[in-house]
Order: C-alpha cells, then structure tokens, then sequence
C-alpha cells in the first residue's frame, strides 16, 4: 500500500469528485480512479459507492477515512521527528524549481533575496514543472517556485495553497547576430525559406507558452523545428552558436544581450512575439487547529515561514 493512495481517497472523500481530485492531485482521472482502485484492493472491500451521485463513500471507506486522517498525520509527525535529529534541517529551505528558473532566475533572485532578507540555508531541487508541483503536492519541498500564465495556469487548491508573485519575466526569440549586429535568423521568415527554429521538447511548460503565443501572432510566422530540448539554457547555447532562434526568458540572455553575443530575432513592430510571464512561489498553507480537516499537515519551518512572512510583506 502507498501513502499516496491514502492521500488520493482523503481527497476523494472530501471533494466527493473524481475529476476534481484527479486535478487537485495532478494525476489524470483514469489514473487516480486506478490508484483508488488500487486502495480498494488492498482494503479487501469497495469504498466508494459507485452507484450514487455525487459520490460517496461506503461504511468502510466512512471509516477508513478517519484513519486515513490519523494515519498520515502521524507519518507527518514522524517525518518532522526524524527530520529533526539534524540540527541543521530546521534552517534548510527546499526549493521545488523547473529546471529554466533554476538555471536563470534563481541565483540572480536568492542574491537579491540575502541582501534584503538575509543569510538562510537553501537546497535547490531541480525539475521539470510536473514534477516539482508533484513535490509540493507531496510535502516533498517547502516551497515551489515556477512562471504562471494564464493560458496555462496551474491547478493548485486555493484553499489548500498560497502563493506570492516575485514579478514579471518575458521571454522573446532571439538569434546570433552577424557581422553587422543584426540576427543571422530574422522573424518571420518566408513560406519557402523558414527559418531554423530551437524549440522547447513536447510537454515543457515554455514550449506550451510559445507555442500559444505563436498562434496568437497577427503575422504568419516560418519556421522549421532542427532542434528541442527541455531546457532554456540549452537553446541558448544552441542559438549562440548559430544553429537557429530560440524564445528564451529574460533572465538567461541578460548578460548575452548585454555583450552583443545574442540579439532579438523579432523586427520593430511585431511586439506580439513577445510574452510576459509571473514569476510566483507557491506553499502548501499552514495546517487548521487540531481537529479540523487538513490537521495532518506538518507545520512549516521557522525559516521557511519568516521567509514567507517577508516576502507577502514586500508584495
């Protein structure tokens, strides 16, 4: 038996919908239907009445939901004991980070950060965006940070999570410049000479983000996809050799803007190739008083939360 199953049916049994805890859990409905399944299983008994609308549990998921309840806050707990035999753990912060912020807006950002805040403790862990939501889905880091944009907004509980907005980042294409300054590969393009494009891979979050943008172009746009890969740096230093024009963010071609060695692939007048993104970080909120729903939940670290407190104040 997995503790996740344990978590999916406390869902379950609070939202009373398969759909909305499948999103809430950030699983697909057939595969959460699968892992309560799986629960049922090695239950020995159905716990969901299936035949009735909304749903609804049986007499034994009745009780094993006040269980499931006690059952993972009591891991909680233990994990907070057993974290707490290394003194240092308490001033450690985890950071849940996609692998582009990572490399690009982090460092920059916890710089900034220690000279306004202070010295802290940090431990990066670095992602694709599915499964650093997972992690704080999870409890597996204190924090999340990752871009939002509404077209592809993420399906976080409001009432279950917060989240604090660092500020806007924008990502843009860019390309080699020639001799003469301007890029080797200049947007739009020609239906019969498209354009050699760096794209994100199938899946990414940016590649997702560009492509809705590019779709939404007033001007035909042609390119010709030679190259993908799941990370931003590593289109950047495609595109600095001068294999094709990447969309990048801000935040990983400041320094290559700055000393010539990467340029805007987009002419004057076609700002819509241009996309701005939030920059948030996301935690799991504080657990209610004892006896509520959510009880289970382990406090957050002083650190953590004094970060917390901080940054809400500055926004």
């Amino acid at each position: 038996m997995e503790t996740k199953w344990l978590e999916d049916f406390v869902s379950l049994a609070e939202t009373r919908s398969f759909s909305r805890s499948a999103q809430l859990r950030h699983v697909t409905q057939p595969a959460f239907s699968r892992r309560i399944q799986s629960l049922e299983a090695w239950a020995g008994t159905d716990l969901v009445d299936r035949s009735a609308y909304p749903t609804r549990l049986t007499p034994a998921g009745e009780t094993l939901y006040g269980q499931a309840l006690e059952m993972l806050q009591a891991l909680q707990h233990t994990r907070a004991m057993l974290r707490s035999h290394t003194a240092a753990g308490e001033d450690v912060i985890e950071f849940a980070v996609p692998h582009t912020l990572a490399f690009t807006f982090f460092p920059a950002w916890v710089s900034e950060l220690r000279a306004q805040f202070g010295a802290f403790k940090s431990r990066l862990i670095a992602l694709n965006v599915h499964d650093a939501v997972m992690r704080l889905a999870e409890g597996s880091c204190d924090l999340l940070l990752a871009y939002h944009h509404a077209s592809h907004p993420f399906q976080l509980d409001a009432e279950r999570y917060e989240m604090v907005s660092l500020g806007q980042e924008s990502i843009a294409p860019y390309s080699r410049p020639d001799a003469a300054g301007q890029p080797l590969f200049q947007l739009p393009g020609r239906a019969g000479q498209p354009l050699p494009y760096l794209g994100y891979a199938p899946g990414a979050y940016l590649g997702q983000v560009v492509e809705f943008m590019l779709k939404q172009a007033g001007t035909a746009i042609h390119l010709d996809r030679v190259y993908e890969t799941d990370m931003a740096e590593g289109l950047k230093a495609m595109a600095l050799e001068g294999h094709g024009l990447a969309f990048l963010p801000s935040s990983a071609v400041r320094n290559e803007l700055r000393a010539g060695r990467l340029v805007n692939a987009a002419p004057a007048g076609m700002g819509e190739l241009q996309i701005t993104m939030d920059v948030r970080l996301y935690r799991e909120k504080p657990a209610p008083r004892e006896g509520q729903r959510g009880s289970h939940r382990a406090p957050p670290k002083r650190t953590a939360q004094a970060l917390w407190d901080f940054l809400r104040g500055q926004a």
